[in-house]
C-alpha cells in the first residue's frame, strides 16, 4: 500500500516492494511548490489518464506504473474500490500523481492547506 508523508517542504511517496516491481517505479519526493492542483476521486481507477507505459494494468482491478499521453506522464498506484488523490504537478518529471488512499478527501484537504492552493 502506497504511503505519503510530509518532510519539511516535500511530499514523500513510498511504494511497497510489490508496487515497485510490478509498476517498474520507485519512491518519489515532490517539493510542495511543484503541486498545482489536488483532487479527491471516489474511483481511483478512473482517475488515471493515458496509456500504460510501463507498468501493471489489470482492467477493473489494479493500475501501477506510468500512464502517458500527449504531454502527460502520470505516476499511478490505484486499486478497485479505493478512492484516490490526483495531484497535478508543474516543473517536475511527472505531470501528475494518482495515488489510492482510503481517506482521499482528508489527504486532498491536507495538501491544499500545506500548499498555496485555494
Amino acid at each position: 500500500m502506497t504511503t505519503m508523508a510530509w518532510n519539511n517542504e516535500t511530499l514523500q511517496v513510498r511504494f511497497t516492494v510489490f508496487e515497485k516491481i510490478a509498476g517498474l517505479i520507485g519512491n518519489v519526493d515532490v517539493p510542495l511548490t511543484a503541486i498545482r492542483k489536488v483532487e479527491a476521486h471516489a474511483d481511483g481507477l478512473a482517475a488515471a489518464r493515458g496509456i500504460r507505459a510501463p507498468g501493471l494494468g489489470l482492467p477493473g482491478v489494479r493500475k501501477i506504473g506510468s500512464w502517458r499521453g500527449r504531454g502527460r506522464n502520470e505516476l499511478v498506484s490505484v486499486r478497485r474500490g479505493q478512492p484516490a488523490v490526483r495531484i497535478e504537478l508543474e516543473g517536475h518529471r511527472r505531470t501528475a500523481l494518482v495515488l489510492g488512499v482510503d481517506d482521499a478527501e482528508q489527504w486532498a484537504e491536507k495538501m491544499k492547506s500545506r500548499t498555496t492552493l485555494a
